[in-house]
């Protein structure tokens, strides 16, 4: 029930038309995000994400979630290093007004320097919150540690500095450059009519004339294999430790993902049943992969005690390297690749899940998710190609770091 159209200036769209629901969940996509900022710019994905809320031609930004509200409709977005995305979910007889006002606010917004000036506020607010809270403060240190400043590394939020300095005119130029017609998907997943959605979108979107293409920079993909270190007064020490991956386009993302889970993705996890149950060496660890579109990394993560940052980090790569010599066994591969499974399934019972994930990959890989055959992939997957990937992917000594604590120094 999946087909993808484009419009004739470009723009992208996905219905995903399914039965024995009664909501429907519109996404809106831009290829814009942290990663593609330069210095000056960063944060301005996420201020135009704030800032598009604040009011259109004709609503104010009461008006547009007093409007939602009045449907029984969700509206929000977010940002992230590669995109940003607006959407709104309501239920199915108000399919058109939850799209019209959705599209109002993506493609009216006025951007007014009071109501600027008013956000700049908020989102300084954002970052002290975001500073405030050491895990994951210490997570966006090791993508410093790893990509750099800028790119995959930059801070989605900016700096107060950055924020403070974003002006309309700022606001405007960057939307010209990078919200164009190639580089924005629409995704609708839910109880919808393929004919009643081209028609919304065509009335909408398809006299926007065709925008010269968004021209995005080189950014580094590499491991800098840095150490970083950031004193907070803070009881506990936060530990990151990051490696290479894969990206998402990589046949081998769902091994390296079992990998990744095996070693710290659940309670039964090497690192959890180490670290913490054995050890009693941290409260809170864990180890994920991000993957992006042509690469990615895996970060362990662990809280420990200000006196602990030593033994739990010696703990962290102890496992890693048992890992890469003992290889998975037969029990831990079925665990992690059922979990896998049970994620895919689980996301095809959300009509959010589904307008996310067909919404990301269409943006960033031209083509949408086959649920059946991803799962058929994960089905045929043995213990023998994880372990082989790990003999030939897991570059555990090329390591980034990061430490957040009280008078802390780099590992």
């Amino acid at each position: 029930m999946l087909k993808i159209f484009t419009l004739k200036n470009g723009i992208k769209v996905v219905i995903n038309k399914l039965d024995g629901v009664f909501s429907v969940s519109f996404g809106i996509f831009a290829g814009a995000g942290s990663a593609y900022e330069t210095p000056n710019e960063n944060g301005i994905s996420h201020f135009i994400e704030h800032v598009t809320f604040k009011g259109t031609n004709k609503r104010s930004a009461f008006d547009i979630s007093n409007d939602a509200e009045m449907i029984g409709a969700d509206i929000n977005a977010y940002t992230t290093r590669n995109l940003t995305c607006y959407y709104i979910k309501s239920t199915a007889y108000h399919t058109a007004e939850s799209f019209e006002i959705l599209s109002d606010v993506f493609l009216n917004s006025v951007y007014k320097e009071e109501e600027l000036e008013k956000e700049k506020s908020v989102i300084v607010q954002e970052i002290n919150m975001y500073d405030d809270t050491p895990d994951d403060f210490c997570a966006d240190l090791l993508t410093e540690a790893y990509f750099g400043k800028t790119g995959y590394g930059a801070r989605i939020l900016g700096t107060q500095k950055t924020v403070q300095s974003f002006t309309r005119d700022d606001v405007l130029n960057y939307k010209k450059k990078y919200y164009t017609t190639d580089n924005i998907v629409i995704s609708v997943c839910g109880a919808v009519e393929e004919a009643e959605v081209l028609d919304l979108v065509n009335k909408y979107f398809g006299d926007i004339p065709k925008s010269v293409s968004a021209q995005k920079p080189q950014i580094n993909r590499e491991n800098l294999c840095q150490s970083m270190a950031k004193s907070k007064d803070i009881l506990q020490a936060h530990i990151c430790v990051g490696f290479p991956a894969v990206g998402l386009s990589n046949d081998d993302v769902d091994a390296f993902n079992i990998a990744v889970y095996v070693l710290g993705g659940g309670m039964s996890s090497r690192l959890f049943q180490t670290v913490r149950e054995k050890l009693g060496l941290c409260y809170s660890v864990y180890s994920y992969m991000t993957a992006y579109v042509d690469c990615g990394y895996a970060m362990i993560y662990a809280g420990v005690d200000k006196d602990k940052i030593l033994p739990a980090y010696e703990a962290l790569i102890n496992e890693l390297q048992k890992l890469k010599a003992e290889k998975i066994s037969e029990e831990e591969f079925k665990k992690s690749s059922e979990q896998m499974k049970a994620s895919l399934v689980f996301a095809q019972e959300s009509i959010s899940s589904q307008m996310q994930i067909h919404g990301k990959r269409l943006l960033l890989l031209g083509n949408c998710m086959d649920f059946s055959e991803r799962f058929d992939k994960l089905s045929k997957l043995t213990k023998n190609d994880v372990n082989g990937l790990i003999d030939r992917l897991f570059d555990i000594y090329s390591l980034s770091k990061a430490v957040v604590g009280k008078k802390v120094k780099p590992l």
